[in-house]
């Protein structure tokens, strides 16, 4: 019986199909352009992982919406079903699982996957994928911790370990694993991305911004995110410095440009460009030419963290695209969804929050931020993402000092 690169059984008997099987587990743990070589391979091939796989990086590109084409290569995949392993099986169901919006049974399935098989690090960067976007950040670790002794031979174990200590405050863990990763991988992307973290928290500042220049030339080969987001780190610690000029030199050679319909460099874009503003650069034009690509987001409620950043950037630049997203926030009143927590607690006050700031009305704008922001972990994203809106709400009390004096 074939293996996978990290060791798991596989059903294919076809040589090419494994070849992308295997391109495709490492370039989603490494976050590498041949990822996408997935793609291509399963639509030359009947093998239920392979389409499983190239169904499951479309649900993973954000797109607001169910893509065709991950409904496509399920389908492909269901055609092959019977004839694949257990693994594989449970695989295609967390793929059926995500097409129907099911975090809940993504996360019992991705739990059974990994205790069965705790080198398929595949299921669990996307386990903690799910983790981190619903702010289940002692999850993202606890699983991770599950796998080290099965797969503790494996870098990108390591990265995801040091991320999982940087989100749960143990900045001394998390370094000791970043640097283990990076020990057995110097270019072990995620565990850079989360020394980084360490170091911006530490306000390590000097040490961030030296430890990024030297490994931002072996960056040109990773994902649109990856790229984008490393270098969104190093603008961070440019800005801590004050050195404003340089930061927006980031931002236009690196973190806009790459893959400007992608949704994480789109609120890679939009925060950079509050934090320049807040900071005082000029950004001229830059919020119209973002908002053209933030526009087809208007009805795109699939996520908090996301959906915020879409809507700062539309109202920011005028665009009635921002009021119709801001309607379709306010619609969610009352709904049932999965996240309908962190709609209720912060997406919709926060919204509220930012069509006042930006309408320069900093008294209703404090009223919704404080609402929102003591339960602002629940909309996922990072320490240093979340950021932003503590960024806006001290704006906002300067605004309001201001106006006292």
């Amino acid at each position: 019986m074939s293996q996978d690169v990290l060791g798991n059984a596989v059903s294919t008997a076809d040589s090419r199909a494994l070849q992308g099987i295997n391109a495709f587990i490492l370039g989603y743990l490494g976050y590498d352009l041949r990822l996408v070589d997935i793609l291509g391979v399963a639509d030359q091939s009947d093998d239920c992982l392979a389409n499983t796989y190239a169904g499951l990086l479309w649900m993973l590109s954000e797109t607001g919406d169910i893509p065709a084409e991950a409904l496509r290569y399920r389908d492909r995949a269901g055609a092959s079903f019977d004839r694949a392993l257990p693994r594989e099986k449970l695989l295609f169901s967390v793929l059926e699982a995500s097409i129907a919006e099911d975090p809940d049974r993504i996360i019992a399935l991705t739990d059974t996957i990994l205790a069965e098989w705790p080198r398929d690090l595949v299921t669990l960067k996307l386990r903690q994928y799910h983790d981190f976007i619903r702010g289940r950040f002692t999850d993202m670790l606890a699983i991770a911790l599950k796998s080290e002794d099965a797969a503790g031979d494996i870098a990108a174990l390591h990265g995801m370990l040091a991320f999982g200590f940087e989100q749960c405050h143990d900045l001394t863990a998390a370094e000791r694993s970043a640097r283990r990763a990076l020990e057995m991988d110097p270019s072990e992307p995620w565990a850079q991305h989360a020394l980084a973290h360490v170091f911006l928290t530490q306000g390590r500042i000097e040490e961030g911004i030296v430890f990024l220049e030297e490994r931002s030339a072996g960056w040109e080969h990773l994902t649109s995110f990856m790229y984008t987001h490393l270098w969104w780190h190093l603008a961070l610690f440019y800005l801590a410095e004050n050195r404003v000029d340089e930061a927006l030199e980031i931002y236009d050679q690196h973190c806009w440009g790459r893959e400007r319909s992608f949704s994480q460099d789109q609120v890679g874009a939009v925060s950079l460009l509050v934090r320049l503003e807040l900071a005082g650069a000029d950004v001229g034009q830059r919020w119209n030419a973002l908002a053209e690509w933030l526009a087809p987001r208007q009805e795109d409620v699939s996520q908090p963290f996301l959906t915020l950043q879409y809507l700062y950037g539309l109202l920011k630049a005028g665009r009635t695209e921002g009021e119709h997203l801001l309607q379709c926030i306010e619609n969610l009143s009352g709904k049932t969804l999965p996240d309908q927590q962190a709609w209720t607690l912060v997406g919709i006050p926060l919204a509220r929050g930012l069509k006042a700031y930006l309408s320069h009305d900093p008294v209703m704008a404090q009223h919704y931020f404080e609402a929102a922001l003591p339960h602002l972990q629940d909309i996922g994203g990072s320490h240093a993402q979340r950021d932003l809106f503590l960024q806006i709400q001290k704006d906002i009390t300067r605004q309001l000092s201001r106006t006292s004096a």
